[in-house]
């Protein structure tokens, strides 16, 4: 029985190694970095900070100037100038932004917009707000060669952007960073730590990205002074004049009837996604819905065509079509109605008839800033944030809910249209029953169509909801196309029938 002790020592160490590396998660990393980094409690004292040193382009030695700033409440900004090339980011709590002296200013949109936002919340908290923010702490599935998996923590966002943090095996601290920009990615690798106000401070980065690798060099980082918000503003820049925009807002609401106008003249599909995270917290598709979207007798009506990729069964196909001719009778009963009224003198229509309340309407009691120019989709287009006026007394349901958010809108001024718009709502709203929870956020993006009206592209919606005692998370995609002229009434019409404008 002699050679069963070698392999039970064997088993045990094997055993050893297993039970360590399940013992090993990224909550006890991150509880290593905290302590290493000089203790939670310190890390707070550090959330408003400016870094200043300077910095050096590898591939021609070039070297200048480099700053990096945060604020504590989730802005900051970061600059260099190199031989006179002049680099800018920021994120000023209501929208992301670049400036270089080449390319001229652009605002963030897409997959890029909800990355700056992450990677602010990074730079000014790390990881401390994770869970608050609804973010994941996974291992990723692999970091890099030359890192441990087991050395490196994924920080996923509820929006399903994701950082990682690698830190050194023996001392915890941070030796690696990746932060994703939409297509791009940034990487820093972290040295030289110093202690500065009781934390222990890198002062110097290999940075890489846009194709570029940086060495940047700090001579000076300070903690706890809170900078001017004026500081995380895109930079102005000179050029034709900007026009007013509470004007601009006001020949968008004039513009409404006539766009409404065009829009009745298109049917289109629309498909909406419902997403969950996964176990690492990346998005994944969970569910869907196709619908074909018509009008009848100038009111919109839809039809199910498709329900996770697939045709309707002949049973969907037939409730579809009984749901179809139910929306038609309630068309003519209000057709009918309205007939009446006319006929017996009546003004005006029935409440909660009327024209639905556009954007430009509900951004009337909103701080709007920061205006620019910039180009979108190949257009000219006026940029600007918005963010609450606590001056204002909301009275609609949708001038409660804007007052409540903080964003950016896109507005191509030729055709009077809002092209974007992005929100995050600053505070919970609602009542005891039903609370949207601080942080959601939803973005609207449209597509010029035949070149004479932006229609719905795409709507991105994250928000936590708590009703009565329980919490639920939903996340949607909707995506709207295939914009075709409207011919028919939808009695007749099957799908595909429709002729393209």
């Amino acid at each position: 029985m002699a050679f069963l002790k070698p392999l039970a020592l064997a088993s045990f160490i094997v055993l050893a190694t297993c039970l360590s590396a399940v013992a090993q998660s990224p909550s006890k990393l991150i509880s290593k970095a905290n302590k290493a980094l000089g203790g939670e409690k310190v890390l707070k004292t550090t959330f408003a900070s400016q870094r200043t040193g300077t910095i050096k382009r590898v591939s021609d030695g070039a070297s200048g100037k480099y700053s990096l700033t945060t604020d504590g409440s989730g802005k900051f900004v970061e600059n260099f100038d190199i031989a006179g090339f002049e680099y800018a980011i920021g994120y000023n709590g209501r929208s992301g932004w670049t400036r270089d002296s080449q390319s001229g200013l652009s605002t963030f949109t897409g997959f890029a917009a909800r990355d700056i936002q992450a990677l602010a919340n990074y730079l000014n908290f790390r990881w401390l707000n994770a869970k608050s923010d609804r973010s994941k702490l996974t291992f990723p599935a692999d970091p890099d060669g030359s890192i441990p998996r087991t050395q490196t923590v994924a920080i996923t966002t509820s929006k399903g952007s994701q950082l990682m943090a690698s830190f050194d095996a023996s001392s915890g601290l941070p030796m690696r960073e990746t932060q994703p920009l939409g297509e791009a990615v940034r990487i820093l690798e972290l040295s030289e730590y110093k202690t500065v106000a009781g934390v222990q401070t890198a002062m110097k980065y290999k940075a890489e990205f846009y194709g570029e690798i940086y060495e940047i060099t700090l001579d000076s980082v300070t903690y706890g002074a809170r900078p001017p918000v004026a500081t995380f503003e895109a930079p102005k820049v000179a050029g034709e004049p900007l026009p007013e925009i509470p004007r601009l807002l006001d020949e968008i609401r004039a513009n409404a009837d006539k766009i409404e106008g065009i829009l009745d003249n298109y049917s289109y599909t629309e498909t909406r996604i419902d997403r969950e995270p996964n176990a690492t917290g990346q998005l994944v598709d969970k569910s869907s819905e196709k619908r074909l979207l018509t009008f009848y007798k100038g009111y919109r009506i839809n039809r199910l065509v498709e329900k996770n990729g697939k045709p309707l069964s002949a049973s969907d196909q037939a409730g579809e079509d009984k749901d179809v001719e139910k929306q038609v009778a309630e068309i003519e009963k209000k057709i009918a109605e309205k007939e009446q009224r006319i006929k017996s003198g009546a003004v005006g229509q029935p409440k909660g008839e009327g024209r639905a309340i556009g954007i430009a309407e509900a951004l009337k009691g909103s701080l709007l800033l920061n205006p620019r120019r910039e180009r979108y989709k190949g257009r000219d287009v006026i940029v600007f944030d918005y963010e609450p006026n606590p001056a204002f007394q909301p009275q609609t349901r949708n001038e409660k809910l804007f007052a409540l958010c903080t964003g950016a809108v896109w507005v191509d001024a030729e055709k009077k249209q809002v092209v974007r718009l992005d929100a995050q709502l600053t505070k919970s709203a609602g009542n005891f029953l039903a609370k949207a929870k601080r942080g959601a956020s939803f973005s609207l993006e449209n597509e010029l169509v035949n070149n004479e009206i932006w229609l719905p592209a795409r709507a991105d919606i994250d928000l936590s909801i708590k009703i009565l005692f329980a919490g639920i998370n939903i996340n949607v995609l909707v995506l709207s196309n295939d914009y075709r002229r409207f011919t028919t009434d939808v009695k007749e019409v099957k799908v595909g029938d429709e002729k393209p404008y």
